[in-house]
């Protein structure tokens, strides 16, 4: 197994109680990274803080519970863990949306939420990271981002943007050891998407696996794989990404979809 060159480096991961940033955290933690785990519930934080302790006991894992939308709690956070060497913008808000119910509030909670939020973070770390001449920001987009599916307009604009900030940065990041690039995961299997399938064919003895091909077939026959993408998967690739055998990945936008996106490019 190749060794990341990640041992006792600091990453917070925001949005890493379960789903995507849950397993980046876990993939980061077995590199031996000390994982700085975010959400809003604190028990959940806490939580998930004492199962990454409880599986990868060489690592330090902390507890760094905060709404990052509310400017005032990021400033806490900041206080709290001033020094990171790794940031992975993970946590955003979705939902299947009409154009005509997407009113100017619903613009502004996600450009707030799946936008500005990053943006702070990386507004704070980055400096000191260029100082250090070593910092790793990821910001975890969509295929929604280069093939918007219109079901969720107000999402994808958001996941857009991400690939163009990703991009500003990374200007600002030139003849150093910092990168800042975007990962795109194409449809992938969280605990929400596991519930919904299994609701789904509640009534049907099937085996998830029968379950999420009958779902794949029928809902995204586009996708190469026929399956949802595992969060580990994604985790795995975040952790390269992240290591210093990764630095020529600059302002990219990195691809993991499972082939829906029809595109060469």
């Amino acid at each position: 197994m190749m060794d990341m060159g990640l041992n006792n480096k600091t990453a917070l991961v925001t949005g890493s109680t379960k789903g995507i940033g849950k397993a980046i955290a876990v993939e980061l933690a077995k590199e031996g990274v000390n994982v700085l785990i975010n959400g809003r519930n604190h028990e959940e934080v806490e939580r998930t803080v004492n199962e990454i302790k409880s599986d990868f006991p060489a690592t330090s894992p902390q507890n760094a519970t905060a709404d990052i939308v509310d400017i005032g709690q990021r400033e806490a956070l900041f206080k709290k863990y001033p020094n990171i060497d790794i940031l992975v913008n993970n946590m955003g808000i979705y939902e299947i949306m009409q154009y005509e119910d997407a009113h100017d509030e619903v613009w502004e909670k996600y450009f707030r939420t799946n936008v500005l939020a990053a943006n702070g973070l990386s507004k704070f770390y980055l400096p000191k990271m260029l100082k250090n001449d070593y910092g790793r920001i990821i910001f975890i987009a969509s295929e929604e981002a280069i093939m918007p599916s219109g079901q969720m307009p107000q999402y994808a604009v958001t996941k857009t943007m991400l690939l163009s900030l990703s991009k500003s940065l990374s200007k600002l990041t030139r003849g150093t050891e910092v990168t800042v690039n975007t990962i795109m995961p194409g449809p992938t299997l969280s605990e929400n998407v596991q519930q919904i399938i299994d609701g789904i064919y509640a009534d049907e003895d099937m085996s998830f696996s029968e379950k999420e091909k009958q779902f794949m077939a029928a809902n995204l026959p586009q996708s190469e794989i026929q399956r949802f993408i595992r969060p580990f998967e994604i985790g795995r690739l975040a952790a390269f990404v992240c290591s210093p055998h990764a630095s020529a990945f600059k302002g990219s936008p990195i691809r993991m979809d499972g082939g829906m996106v029809p595109t060469i490019f």
